[in-house]
């Protein structure tokens, strides 16, 4: 096995990459949904202040009033556009982290693939070794047995 040494410890090290793209892509899992979280927590925010404003405009309001209302919705919604921006790169990052984990499976599995070629290469050539010592042993014996008859035929 020792032949193989080299590709095993690539295999190794092909199953470590693997594992660390396979933690960093359940970090930007977990980075995408605390940021989906806050967006929905923004957005429920901005509905309920709605909500309550219209009820509450109903009774009456001052030009005063309504013009904090306006400005702290324009922020508001800033933050929700901010949030969005953070949730598009949150996305990106979590799609290269996909990427990253399917490039270090097929990297390992490649590698897999070399080494059980390789072992089977190895196998076939130990077969065949066999194969031609039988035979030889074969040969040596059928030419045995050959002289043995004819040397028993002349001895008679």
């Amino acid at each position: 096995m020792h032949k193989f040494n080299s590709l095993c410890v690539a295999i190794e090290l092909a199953e470590t990459s693997r594992d660390q793209a396979l933690a960093l892509l359940q970090q930007q899992r977990n980075h995408l949904g605390h940021a989906q979280d806050q967006m929905d927590q923004l957005q429920s925010y901005a509905k309920e202040t709605e909500t309550r404003w219209a009820q509450n405009a109903q009774a009456g309001t001052t030009p005063e009033l309504l013009h904090h209302h306006y400005q702290f919705m324009t922020r508001l919604q800033q933050a929700v556009v901010l949030q969005q921006d953070v949730l598009a790169g949150s996305t990106t990052r979590l799609k290269a982290a996909q990427q990253q984990v399917l490039q270090a499976e097929v990297h390992m599995a490649g590698l897999k693939l070399l080494l059980a070629k390789r072992q089977a290469g190895q196998l076939q050539q130990e077969q065949r070794r066999e194969q031609k010592q039988m035979d030889e042993f074969a040969a040596m014996q059928t030419l045995r047995q050959t002289r043995q008859k004819l040397e028993n035929h002349h001895g008679n």
